[in-house]
């Protein structure tokens, strides 16, 4: 464990011994979305929270609900969540962001599978993500169903991925679960765009890792984002989420395209930042 991890949390709220499930939530200035997330998993026997010097309200909120909330500066996504999943002394972990929340549906099936004695072989479940933009729950494209696993039993799950899209990955048989985790991922088409900018850099970089040539990266250009507009939008019925359908299909085409632009002038040293 980093020498920079403090904890920072006085609350009441008692820990458990050894607690079935642990929710693990990392957070970083998200007083206006933590208590909402919060509140969602107050059934859970222990919350875990890492942030990173968070300089508004999270913390004196998190304080209310529990008192297992440490900080680290920030590390990526991965490692953050990696951290998180160390301190959880849960048999089973729950990782949450703060712009989520576990549906009522979701909470009720969560407690009736691990009420039960589940056999060693299952390792993990995973459930649809919904999302609520632009004033309405979107229920086509890329954005749903968006199943992740999220929920895992800790010996059997480590995380990994790509940064700015970490996973888990589980040894042993996933169950799907059917109701959803609630995202509030955007405030509004401005956010949404600020969001693709900062992701869009984080990807960028995590792309020269792979030594892409420039002409695959032209390739991604090209050809990327129509391919990711006509998944979305036809194949995956964006269309009948309405505006919002398109909207969201014509961004991700954007995101795709500005991903690929962002490493070509990586490669050629033309970041001035």
């Amino acid at each position: 464990m980093s020498s920079s991890l403090e904890q920072n949390g006085v609350g009441s709220i008692p820990s458990l011994r050894h607690p079935l499930l642990t929710v693990c939530i990392i957070t970083g200035n998200e007083e206006e979305n933590i208590r909402r997330c919060l509140e969602s998993v107050r059934f859970a026997d222990e919350i875990v929270i890492v942030d990173s010097f968070s300089t508004d309200r999270t913390l004196k909120i998190a304080r209310e609900y529990t008192d297992r909330i440490y900080q680290h500066r920030w590390v990526g996504y991965i490692g953050q969540k990696a951290i998180a999943r160390n301190l959880a002394r849960g048999k089973w972990i729950l990782f949450v962001d703060a712009d989520e929340a576990v549906s009522e549906k979701l909470r009720e099936e969560i407690c009736k599978r691990l009420k039960d004695e589940l056999p060693d072989r299952i390792a993990g479940f995973d459930f649809p993500r919904q999302v609520w933009f632009l004033h309405r729950w979107i229920r086509h494209g890329d954005w749903y169903p968006d199943t992740k696993l999220r929920l895992f039993r800790k010996e059997r799950g480590h995380c990994c991925g790509m940064e700015p899209h970490e996973r888990i990955d589980v040894t042993g048989e996933v169950i799907h679960l059917q109701a959803p985790l609630y995202h509030y991922t955007y405030d509004d088409i401005d956010d949404q765009m600020k969001t693709i900018n900062r992701f869009s850099t984080i990807a960028a970089k995590s792309l020269l890792q792979t030594h892409k040539s420039t002409l695959s990266t032209l390739w991604g250009m090209l050809f990327h984002p129509p391919f990711r507009f006509f998944r979305c939008y036809f194949v995956k019925l964006g269309f009948l989420d309405g505006m919002a359908g398109f909207i969201i299909a014509m961004t991700i085409a954007y995101s795709t395209f500005i991903k690929y632009a962002k490493y070509w002038e990586l490669q050629h040293g033309l970041d001035n930042r």
